[in-house]
């Protein structure tokens, strides 16, 4: 069992010694207990230290940006807000004083993935995990997930740029049908207008077939599909899922699928808007692309 902070025992010695003081002289409490006298009475004239009003102050701005970012941020981020707002602590403190407070960031749950599946398309690795990309529209990452709802399950599809980690374009559908992977990367073509921007997905009869191709070709689109169940060759589309599903949807059944999709659009607005990334130098998406324009 964890010992408490040396400041909380010597308050709760002194709150002891105050409340039995009329039984005992405050001398012989002090012997006993091992506090000098002369702390006692000086806790009498000012219970709360300076460390202690400034660490008031600062958990104050920490349940802010705590409860800016729904409860999902840790101590990282939050020390990251702080800096921002010109605060000079550590993040040590931080993270003491948000274990105090009982504030945790949220953590996901681990699900095997097992994959048995055609042989391998025709459609070669272009990408080979070179994840780290100088700029915008070089190289795109998609792939699906679901969510659960009364009214059946929710498939979502999403194109992530690899310079940014930003969620680009995103489609959702009651069936795992082509379209699904399509409507996504159109939108992400109609907001990017892409020249030859590599796109790399994981294997699936949605994204091997002819009018993927097509597509591609029609978009200056350079597809790549990843190797049969190597997780590793898509991690960064993977990531992206792990937060929503753990910051948002985890083990959450939505009334219908219209639900769904408004949470689902708001977490996306969420994570590229405002959601730090550690990989990105702890900024969001959209202000590490607004300072590489700058």
């Amino acid at each position: 069992m964890s010992q408490q902070p040396r400041s909380n025992r010597v308050r709760q010695t002194y709150g002891f010694i105050k409340s039995h003081q009329r039984q005992f002289p405050v001398e012989v409490l002090c012997r006993v207990l091992g506090v000098a006298p002369s702390g006692y009475y000086e806790w009498l004239k000012k219970p709360v230290s300076n460390r202690g009003i400034e660490d008031a102050r600062l958990l104050r701005l920490i349940r802010a940006s705590y409860t800016a970012s729904q409860g999902i941020d840790g101590a990282p981020r939050v020390f990251l807000d702080l800096r921002e707002a010109g605060e000079r602590c550590s993040k040590h403190r931080v993270q003491r004083l948000m274990r105090e407070a009982g504030l945790r960031a949220l953590h996901g749950y681990r699900t095997r993935r097992w994959t048995v599946g055609k042989p391998a398309t025709l459609i070669p690795n272009h990408l080979k995990r070179q994840f780290n990309v100088s700029h915008p529209n070089r190289a795109w990452v998609t792939d699906i997930t679901y969510s659960r709802t009364w009214q059946g399950w929710l498939y979502l599809a999403v194109v992530l740029d690899l310079f940014s980690r930003k969620v680009v374009g995103w489609a959702v559908a009651s069936t795992i049908r082509r379209e699904l992977v399509l409507d996504a990367v159109l939108m992400a073509v109609r907001a990017r207008r892409p020249r030859g921007t590599l796109i790399d997905s994981d294997q699936g009869s949605q994204l091997g077939s002819d009018a993927w191709r097509r597509f591609c070709r029609t978009n200056r689109l350079e597809p790549s599909m990843s190797r049969k169940g190597n997780c590793w060759d898509n991690a960064v589309v993977e990531a992206c899922f792990a937060s929503l599903k753990k910051q948002r949807i985890k083990k959450l059944i939505y009334k219908d699928r219209s639900v769904a999709t408004a949470d689902i659009e708001d977490y996306i607005t969420f994570y590229n808007r405002t959601r730090r990334h550690g990989h990105l130098g702890g900024v969001s998406p959209e202000q590490y692309e607004a300072a590489h324009v700058r």
